[in-house]
């Protein structure tokens, strides 16, 4: 055979469709790993790909799309990459012979790399030159890079590959209906960068059906002379009677076939929901048809970046900020989201806090049980009927990378500026049956999506108009039982764009002394928390339950041997308040399951002590 770029130079490729689908189809769950079935089963694979070839296909995929050691890690399998990759290429070279080339199909990792992720470019790229390395020696023809969300991963995958072998790559990102990359990477980033990177062909699969990649295909078209592939999915999954299917048929996709070429495609075929069956049609309408005339490389400019914008100044960006910049003993209390419709009472206790002298007031995004207003739904309330500055406790559980970008502009266009960016913590296994908690990406991937927003750019990279104003809190447990880890965490969230840091409540000053200078080299300014405890019990369940709280035990025996417990609890936050004082740049009082009474009488004395402190500065000047 011809090499496989002067083939697709002289007529147009048909590649195969769905491995996947056609083993669920012959009895695989979907739960299983399918790229163990090149060990396991290679003649149920062989078949497929036999399939395929009898359907007219002239690039076979490797069963490899999900084998590389991340992703075999969740089975188990992770030492079994090399096995497993060269074992997939040799099964698709059997099967192809001399009538197809084989493509070294590569997937995603299947977890966020930075700046989303805890994975590190690096990282992402020895996992694909591992994966690179065993296809070549499988014997494959190519490399199909396909099913790309994130550009980031996608270049780090063509860099593998030009790291380890000079044969041709295939990149696929994987699109919306928009023509954007499920992240919102539009055509016009995505399609020159890969250009640029070198890749052979520039691509788009899965995800959507024709109809939408087509518009994608004719827009890539006007972007880059590039050689083109358009690899739908056989329609959007339908539920019937429980299963998800395609049912795009076989002459639908034909049809689209010759438009995709009419485009500019040179290689056509199929994803989820593809069988043979749609191949061999598609195959059927390419023999028809002649490739579209060699497109000259437009001259078109990167489109949706425009560069970052000018941040804006922090002491601009809320009253909180204005006084951590100025050097203003900040306090901010906190006040949760109460069970039920009712919200008329957190709002008053909030304008209580507010009124004692609080800076603004923390809204948790606690996982909590019952009907309860989110976090973000508090805070507007509380901005805008409440007149109350927040700070908005915002995790990652349970919340992609795209929503949590939405929830946080729509929080910004209602009036939201201080945010606190946390990973958070799993819902409580018995708070709803069955339940599980879900995390895309952690808080430094976050915080690098708010440090984008207030560039004035979208994770995709698109311009949004003026910088965000988000002033940007992250959290960090000091006492932590791996410190160094914990650091490594902190100094990846100062990176990112970090502007304050928030602890939880000490109690243990000996412990925080001990760590303090290390928080203050960071530059930022620290809000150490302090806990507005209303007894013994409360003192107990704040050391059991709540992550990062460390109480000593002579603290515990001094509430044990208190004649007025409520007294002396309030006496203990307050020794530990004064101890802050002067020490970090401000103080959230936390009265989690306790008074918000309790947490009033902090308050004031701490503003009164903190007016007459102000009041001798004056008087001495």
């Amino acid at each position: 055979m011809e090499g496989f770029l002067q083939t697709i130079d002289a007529r147009v490729l048909v590649c195969d469709g769905a491995m996947g689908t056609m083993l669920y189809g012959k009895g695989i769950f979907l739960n299983r790993c399918f790229d163990e079935l090149n060990a396991t089963q290679p003649d149920l694979v062989a078949d497929v790909h036999r399939e395929y070839v009898r359907a007219g296909a002239d690039i076979l995929e490797t069963n490899t799309f999900g084998a590389n050691r991340f992703k075999l890690t969740n089975f188990g399998l992770a030492d079994q990459v090399r096995h497993f990759n060269t074992q997939g290429a040799r099964i698709a070279r059997h099967a192809a012979r001399e009538g197809a080339f084989v493509a070294g199909a590569i997937g995603p990792l299947g977890v966020r790399i930075e700046p989303w992720g805890r994975t590190s470019v690096g990282e992402a790229e020895d996992a694909f030159r591992e994966q690179v390395a065993a296809l070549v020696d499988g014997g494959v023809d190519l490399f199909m890079l396909e099913t790309f969300r994130d550009l980031n991963e996608l270049l780090a995958a063509v860099r593998a590959v030009r790291a380890v072998s000079p044969l041709p790559i295939v990149a696929q990102m994987t699109t919306d209906a928009d023509g954007s990359s499920l992240d919102g990477t539009p055509p016009g980033t995505f399609a020159p960068a890969l250009e640029r990177a070198g890749v052979d062909v520039i691509g788009v699969n899965c995800s959507v059906g024709p109809a939408a990649m087509l518009e994608t295909i004719e827009a890539i078209a006007r972007l880059t002379g590039a050689r083109l592939s358009a690899q739908p999915n056989a329609g959007r999954p339908r539920d019937v009677e429980g299963r998800n299917l395609y049912l795009c048929s076989p002459e639908y996709m034909a049809t689209y076939s010759r438009r995709f070429i009419a485009a500019g495609a040179r290689l056509v075929g199929g994803c989820c929901g593809t069988t043979p069956d749609h191949i061999r049609q598609i195959a059927q309408a390419v023999r028809t048809m002649a490739p579209a005339a060699a497109r000259p490389a437009p001259d078109a400019p990167v489109l949706g970046q425009s560069g970052t914008a000018a941040p804006v100044a922090r002491r601009e960006k809320s009253g909180l900020a204005r006084a951590l910049a100025e050097g203003q003993f900040a306090i901010v209390v906190e006040v949760a989201s109460p069970r039920g419709l009712d919200l008329r009472a957190v709002v008053q206790q909030a304008q209580r806090f507010r009124d004692l002298g609080a800076v603004a007031v923390n809204v948790p995004d606690y996982p909590r049980s019952g009907a309860r207003a989110s976090a973000v739904a508090l805070a507007v309330l509380l901005e805008q009927q409440g007149g109350v500055e927040t700070v908005l406790h915002y995790s990652c559980r349970d919340r992609h990378l795209i929503g949590m970008q939405s929830d946080l502009v729509g929080a910004h266009a209602m009036g939201i500026r201080n945010v606190l960016l946390t990973t958070g913590n799993p819902a409580p296994e018995a708070s709803i049956a069955d339940a599980t908690s879900v995390f895309d990406v952690d808080a430094i991937g976050l915080t690098n999506m708010v440090s984008r927003l207030n560039q004035g750019l979208d994770i995709g990279g698109q311009a949004i108009g003026a910088p965000a104003r988000f002033h940007v809190g992250v959290a960090v447990n000091p006492f932590a039982p791996d410190l160094d880890a914990e650091w490594r965490r902190l100094m990846h969230k100062v990176e990112a764009g970090a502007e304050f840091i928030v602890t939880p409540p000490v109690f243990d000053v000996e412990a925080f002394a001990a760590v303090l200078d290390r928080l203050t080299a960071t530059g930022l300014p620290v809000v150490a928390g302090v806990a507005a405890i209303d007894g013994l019990r409360h003192a107990e369940f704040m050391a059991s339950e709540i992550v990062g709280v460390r109480i000593p035990d002579a603290t515990f025996d001094r509430l044990r041997r208190a004649k007025d417990e409520s007294a002396e609890a309030l006496a203990v936050t307050m020794d530990v308040a004064e101890w802050l004082r002067g020490r970090v740049g401000g103080l959230q009082i936390t009265w989690l399951h306790g008074s918000p009474g309790n947490a009033e009488r902090v308050l004031t004395a701490l503003t009164a002590r903190t007016a007459d402190t102000t009041l001798q500065r004056i008087t001495h000047v």
